[in-house]
């Protein structure tokens, strides 16, 4: 028996009541299978059930066209429920298609089964995700996935959703005026590093009270569900960071600017920190959880506070770095004895240089009892700190995915480390209790997020070639209401065995960038490491093949093309396809328009590499038109997943006012553009979208090419610090038309044609 079963009293408040109700799982059935929903019963079975102490167990019976499901808490019977929908009836709902479970027309029967977590804590989100991807989402999406995160088990979601509310009416009771306190607030899509401590002040408009109210009206909404569907929320706290002019209202308070962030002028960075030792930050915390405990309920006692992300303490002293734990453990005590403290391990990577061990086993050494604080390894795929740090020292922690940076899009996934690291570590380490999900943005691959949660109820590593396998079963069954072609499957194995199975994470650590969404240069592009890797990892003649393979499986099943998840697998895998074929066109432009490499002096010469490069240029303009016209065609609607989209769900949040809509509009656009008033982390979160590719890259390889071009006209060379001036006042100059630009999305029944048409005119250059 693991060491935590005997930790039942600290969790105590989390226990389920004898009378909890499963009506939270009979609503999810009423939303998406409205027809069946008199042939699902769900019953919890009796006994003591504590969150994050015991594991999840269900049974599922079939009998007579009614689908029972028992279990030992409401996130096992979703996730009994899941089982079924999936292995049995092969339907379930996704992410950016929507729900696929209404297409079931019958219930089909099956033997009994059962199942068993291996962990008691399922996670999902990271701080930023509600930045990258949730920072407009309506109550529908939350709708569609707190539904995806009930039927995969989630049982522990961040919850950071009206935040600012209850921060303004703590800053207001000690005597901040509203106009100090907006000063101190960031725009809609970069709230998650205001929280962080990251930035202050917003550089496209002030943030109104009325977005405030917005998402504290949704927060409501948002914990009513997830409570309602056996979720654990993960609650903010009270960080510290406080508006500037706070000194002046407190002259006596211990404070200190924190040190600037990502090259962010002073006005929008180095916030002001309270110092956990002062009075005053104990009396701020026990505000804020008071506040949010009448306004919520009591619907949690495990809370997110992060207050060293990619800063670092003042100090470094060994004593002072336990006593700030101390300090801020005590402040989440005194206003909730029950208190978790959450934090995301992300500093011990990030800024490891500070964070040795012995100063890691100090500060969390500051919480001394070992079950008031929860530790993300938030990069366990990759870059696991917890070996390094002695499973953290003896404080719960959960096995995290990281995967993506800023929601970027590349096919990527490392399906031997997320399935057979984690398995190692719940043998190696006794105070794992959870494997979660932690990408900075949801932007596809969900294959690979699914992995990670199903691998939460297997004791050994998955099978992959089965789980791709069945995979593909369930996402494409209702097309073809029988057998799917062997194209099918032949697809999936082969994208097994190439983008999701990279093994090399010095090259490629997460998800993949293509080199045409950064701003463009000569040098520096291919090959990039890190957080945003360019290498490709894979051959990319199988990718190519797969996709001729997949496209062949809908010229065989017809029915396949006006299949959802088929039209956007499609559009996901040829996009990939022809963002990798942008890489040897560019490498042949710079070649041809290397002055120095063909001698200046030589005109004929010149003149024939002007007329080569001028058709590469051709080609690499003709390739980005072509990539925005694909996914142009997207079958979805979902605010993430195209420019229109998501300028139009940040305007929706201003009704009828203008001036706001152009703001939240204006901060939706600069998030995934310039990042920062002028460029401080610019193509950080780039997309390959409708619209951004058409209205942002294709101009600026425009530019890029155009100007190499004349060099070679006129012999001179490229002046580069110039090009990149040029580059960046044209970048600033188009957040306002991007912002109000009329991009629209195309019929995806138009797909067959333009998947014909591109293999008609790139097939030469893709090597089919």
């Amino acid at each position: 028996m693991r060491w935590f079963y005997s930790l039942s009293c600290l969790y105590g408040l989390l226990s389920l009541g004898e009378g909890q109700s499963t009506q939270g799982l009979v609503n999810l059935v009423k939303r998406r299978l409205p027809a069946h929903v008199d042939n699902f019963s769900f019953a919890l079975a009796p006994g003591n059930h504590t969150p994050g102490l015991t594991n999840d167990q269900y049974t599922v019976k079939c009998d007579s066209g009614k689908v029972s499901v028992q279990g030992n808490s409401l996130s096992a019977l979703s996730s009994g429920l899941h089982r079924y929908l999936t292995d049995v009836a092969h339907v379930d709902i996704y992410w950016f298609i929507g729900s696929q479970l209404d297409k079931l027309q019958s219930l089909p029967g099956c033997a009994s089964f059962n199942g068993s977590s291996i962990v008691p804590w399922r996670y999902h989100f990271n701080t930023v995700t509600f930045s990258y991807t949730a920072a407009f989402w309506s109550w529908e999406d939350w709708e569609d996935e707190l539904d995806w995160l009930a039927l995969r088990g989630v049982n522990l979601p961040l919850a950071w959703n009206g935040f600012e509310k209850i921060l303004v009416e703590v800053f207001e009771e000690l005597g901040l005026s509203q106009p100090e306190i907006f000063d101190f607030l960031s725009g809609p899509a970069f709230q998650a590093w205001n929280r962080f401590g990251n930035i202050q002040g917003s550089w496209g408009g002030q943030l109104p009270m009325a977005w405030i109210n917005s998402q504290f009206d949704l927060q409501k909404q948002i914990l009513q569900r997830m409570t309602g569907l056996g979720m654990t929320p993960v609650l903010p706290a009270f960080t510290g960071f406080v508006p500037r002019t706070f000194p002046n209202l407190y002259p006596n308070a211990s404070v200190v600017n924190i040190s600037q962030w990502s090259g962010f002028p002073t006005q929008y960075t180095n916030d002001t920190f309270s110092d956990p030792s002062d009075p005053l930050f104990a009396q701020m915390q026990k505000s804020f959880i008071t506040k949010q405990q009448q306004y919520y309920g009591n619907v949690s006692s495990i809370y997110t506070l992060d207050q060293f992300n990619e800063n670092d303490p003042i100090s470094g002293n060994l004593t002072a770095l336990e006593q700030l734990a101390y300090t801020v453990w005590q402040s989440l005590k005194a206003a909730d004895p029950n208190a978790i403290w959450m934090l995301q391990g992300w500093l011990f990577f990030s800024n490891s240089d500070f964070w040795t061990n012995d100063r890691v086993e100090a500060f969390l050494g500051g919480v001394t009892k070992n079950t008031d604080m929860l530790i993300l390894d938030l990069f366990s795929e990759t870059q696991p700190q917890w070996q390094r740090l002695n499973s953290y020292y003896g404080k719960p922690w959960t096995w995290c995915e990281l995967h993506g940076y800023g929601g970027n899009q590349g096919l990527y996934g490392q399906v031997m480390n997320v399935t057979i690291n984690p398995i190692d570590a719940l043998a190696n380490s006794s105070s794992l209790v959870g494997f979660g999900l932690t990408m900075e943005g949801q932007e596809g691959n969900e294959i690979i997020y699914d992995l990670l949660l199903d691998q939460a109820w297997s004791g050994s590593p998955i099978d992959l070639t089965t789980y791709f396998h069945n995979w593909a079963t369930t996402r494409y069954s209702n097309a073809t209401q029988g057998i799917l072609p062997p194209q099918i499957y032949q697809t999936w194995d082969a994208l097994l065995h190439s983008v999701y199975n990279n093994t090399d994470v010095t090259a490629a650590q997460a998800v993949t960038k293509s080199i045409f969404e950064l701003a463009p240069n000569a040098t520096g592009l291919l090959n990039r490491t890190g957080h945003h890797p360019t290498t490709i990892t894979y051959n990319t003649t199988t990718l190519v093949k797969a996709w001729q393979t997949f496209v062949s499986a809908a010229n065989s099943t017809p029915s396949l093309w006006t299949n959802e998840a088929y039209q956007f697998d499609m559009i996901d895998i040829t996009r990939q396809v022809l963002a990798n074929a942008f890489n040897p066109l560019y490498s042949s432009f710079v070649a041809q328009t290397n002055l120095t490499a063909l001698h200046t002096a030589d005109t004929s010469a010149l003149n024939a590499s002007l007329t080569a490069a001028s058709h590469t240029q051709s080609q690499l303009l003709a390739l980005l038109t072509t990539l925005n016209g694909l996914v142009c065609l997207t079958p979805c609607s979902a605010p993430e997943s195209s420019l229109p989209s998501w300028v139009s769900a940040a305007r929706a949040w201003a009704d009828s006012n203008s001036s706001v809509s152009d703001f939240y509009a204006f901060d939706a656009v600069n998030q995934v553009t310039l990042w920062g008033p002028t460029g401080q982390i610019s193509d950080y979160a780039s997309r390959q979208w409708c619209g951004l590719i058409s209205g942002y890259y294709l101009p600026r390889w425009q530019m890029f090419t155009g100007t190499y071009l004349n060099s070679l006209t006129t012999g001179q060379p490229v002046n580069q610090t110039q090009l990149q001036t040029q580059l960046l006042n044209w970048e600033e100059q188009q957040q306002g038309p991007l912002a109000s630009a009329n991009f629209s999305l195309q019929d995806v029944a138009a797909l067959p044609s333009v998947i014909r048409q591109i293999e008609s005119e790139w097939c030469p250059t893709l090597g089919c």
